[in-house]
This record gives structure tokens, sequence and C-alpha cells, in this order.
């Protein structure tokens, strides 16, 4: 479960932002929430929505948020010493390029709080620290900080850890997590934090996911009739699915490739099998017409892809991160797929969703608890600043969200200058 996540000086944001999954005070919707499985009586949100005008940094938050993901899994079984870090400082203040980028999150996993975090520039990484609440009281488990005098490493007593600390602080690279080596270097007290990162939390971009874990889900028996009463939920108008097989043919592909690319097509795809997803329609006089997915309407398409993602995330109970939720899907099939998450029929395992939107027929407290909505807003300067509703202390069921939000009382709009447009 996702509690919190903070960062700073990362492109558009420049001071801290933070966003934070917690209830805060309200019974409304008690269904929106569920408790947390740790020492204390912390109560968490299903769901938590981003608004904000184009280029006010909703995208960027994501963009962290899948950043800190790629550092932890990646940096030290791909990097080489002194390859980059795929890290941007905010982007309009001349200061901030030198500063490092911050990033911190608060998670639970295998009922144990973590706080992890690190800053980092695309040199090194300068600071990394876990903290782990496994019994209540805090443990500190990594602690590392880069002395740019010594141009050497610190490292904290982290005696709570277990192992060979010493081999795996000799064999972590500059531009490597500690975390991350000590796992590749088989440490498993530090699995469960790892293994959060690569299967728990799932951080989609703009557009989502392609169809290929869905038609993987079709390819079951069983699985495709989660999917079928997924799409019969939305009411698309299939009336089901069908998994074609075949070999690859090279003459398949466009004649106009260029011939490099084919190439290395050929060489990927060749002796493979692949599926092609037919969707099953049926006429009024009850027959049945098979369609290429590539005939379906862009929202359809959109909504198969995220068939399988929304349906494992909501049985495995992990975290699911997106970026424009809305793009290409009506407004209502946006309210399907979003209250999933708000019921424990659907959400038994307490997945989580944290997206971005312009959305704003969702933007009700019918749907969301006030502690649900989040604003993103770009200063004078061109940061960015994320700010919960609850700022605002909106009325408890009878203020409009929707129309407080667009008629500017929340702020995070565009701001549209008159122009003066000639045609010709």
């Amino acid at each position: 479960m996702l509690i919190q996540f903070t960062v700073k000086n990362f492109m558009y944001i420049r001071d801290e932002a933070t966003l934070s999954l917690v209830k805060a005070k309200g019974n409304e919707l008690p269904e929106n929430t569920f408790q947390l499985d740790v020492p204390g009586k912390t109560e968490l949100l299903r769901s938590a929505a981003v608004y904000g005008a184009n280029a006010a940094g909703k995208s960027n938050l994501i963009r962290a948020l899948k950043t800190m993901r790629s550092i932890v899994l990646k940096s030290a079984s791909k990097g080489q010493a002194g390859e980059e870090l795929d890290v941007t400082p905010f982007l309009f203040d001349e200061l901030s390029a030198d500063q490092p980028c911050e990033f911190e999150i608060i998670f639970v996993a295998g009922c144990v709080r973590y706080q992890y975090g690190f800053t980092a520039t695309r040199d090194r990484i300068t600071e990394e620290w876990l903290l782990a609440y496994p019994n209540g009281p805090k443990q500190r488990w990594i602690e590392r900080s880069f002395d740019a005098e010594t141009q050497s490493y610190c490292w904290g007593s982290m005696d709570k850890l277990t192992g060979k600390k010493k081999v795996w602080q000799e064999a972590t690279r500059g531009n490597a997590l500690f975390l991350s080596t000590a796992v590749q270097l088989n440490n498993q007290q530090l699995i469960p934090v790892f293994h959060w990162f690569a299967e728990v939390m799932h951080v989609a971009g703009l557009g989502g996911w392609n169809e290929e874990f869905t038609i993987s889900l079709c390819e079951d028996k069983q699985k495709i009739n989660h999917v079928m009463a997924f799409l019969k939920a939305a009411d698309v108008g299939i009336d089901g699915i069908a998994v074609e097989k075949q070999k690859f043919d090279p003459a398949s592909l466009p004649n106009d490739m260029p011939d490099v690319i084919k190439r290395q097509v050929e060489e990927e795809f060749k002796d493979k099998t692949l599926s092609n997803v037919k969707t099953v329609h049926t006429t009024a006089r009850g027959k049945q017409v098979l369609l290429d997915m590539s005939d379906e309407s862009d929202g359809t398409q959109k909504l198969f892809s995220f068939a399988g993602p929304w349906l494992d995330t909501l049985e495995h109970g992990y975290v699911l991160i997106i970026d424009e939720l809305h793009d290409n899907l009506h407004p209502l099939m946006v309210q399907f797929l979003v209250k999933l998450f708000h019921t424990s029929d659907s959400n038994p395992n307490n997945a989580q969703l944290v997206f971005t939107t312009h959305d704003t027929s969702i933007l009700n407290q019918e749907i969301f608890r006030r502690d649900q909505i989040w604003f993103c807003e770009k200063g004078e300067e061109q940061e960015t600043e994320l700010y919960p509703l609850t700022d605002f202390s909106p009325r408890k069921g009878v203020e409009s969200l929707e129309r407080g939000y667009l008629s500017g009382r929340y702020g995070a709009l565009p701001f549209i200058k008159p122009a003066r447009i000639v045609a010709g």
C-alpha cells in the first residue's frame, strides 16, 4: 500500500511536493478508505485524482514516481561506472541545476511500514536512506551520504540490517543504489522493499498500456471470463473475444519499412507464434460478426488494454499510477474504472489508484471524498505547486466540487489570454 510520495527539484517541481493517501478527517464514503494492517490506526485512501492545467506539472509527478522506480530496479544491474542517471533537476532555476533531485516514498509491504528515499544528480547517488518499522519503533536499515570533500561515502551504523554489509557497501557504485546492489547480491532482508517497487507499484505513461497483457489473460479459459465480465460491465457492445494464433510471416511487414528495421523485426519474431484478437459482435438476427481489435474505437481499444492490468491490480492489491486516465475514454467509462477501486466487492485486497485527469464530470462528492482530490498549479517562476482540495475546506456533501474548480475557487486552471486570430 502506498502511504505517501515526496519529490523535490525534479522537472517543473522545484520545492518539496507531497502526495498523501492518508485519510483526513471526515466520515463520508467509508468504502473509499481502508485500515492499514500495521501497528497504529492509520487509514488510507483507495484512490487519488490530480487535476491541473496543461503543463502545470501533473505528468511530472507521475514521471517522478516512474523515475524513482526505474532507478531502484535498474541502477545496480544495468548501469556502468560513469553512466548518467536519468534525472533532471528543476528546469527554470540556475541554482537548482547544481542540486540533486530528491525522492522519498512511504509504503507498506508484508505488514511492515517502510520509508525509503534517495537524492541523485546525473553523476551519482548523493544520499540514500531506509527506515523500517517491523515492530512499531523505527529501525534505520540504510544510511548513506556522499562527502564532496573526500569524494567518498559515509555510512551509518545500519545495525538492524543483517548480513555482509561491508561487502555490499564496497560493491555499490556511485551511480547505483545500495538497496538494489544488496538485493542483487542476495540480501534477503531488503527483498520485500525491492519487490514492492518491482511487483506492487505499476506506473503507466500517457495512453496506458498496450494490449499484450490483456491478450495473455484471454488465452486462459478462466481469466478470459473475467475480461469479458469487465468489458460487459463497461457496456462497449462486445459479446465475446476470440484469440487467433498464427506463425509470424515476414511477408506481412509493410513494403515501405526500412530494410534495417525489417531485418531486426524478422530476427526478433522468427519462429514465434503471434496472437491476434478478434472481437465478437452479435447482429439483431443473432449472427456473430468478428472484427479486428484495430477496427474498434480508440476508447474500446484503450479499455481492452486496461482490462488486464485493472483486473490484475484489483486481484493482487497493487498500486496503479496512470497519467491522463481520461484520454480517449467517455466520462462514464472513467467513472466506471475508478469506482472499481472504491468497493470491497471488486477491490477486496485494497488496491490503490493514483491518476491525473482533466475530466471534471467525476469531480463530485458522490464519487470522491474531499481528501482524494489534489491540484497542480504553476507558479510565477514556472514551478509546480501540489496541494489538496482539503486546503479549501469545501462543505461536506453540499459544495459542487466541479463548479468550484471551474469557477477558479481552487486554482489550478489554465490562464487563457484573449487572442486575435486572423484567418487566411
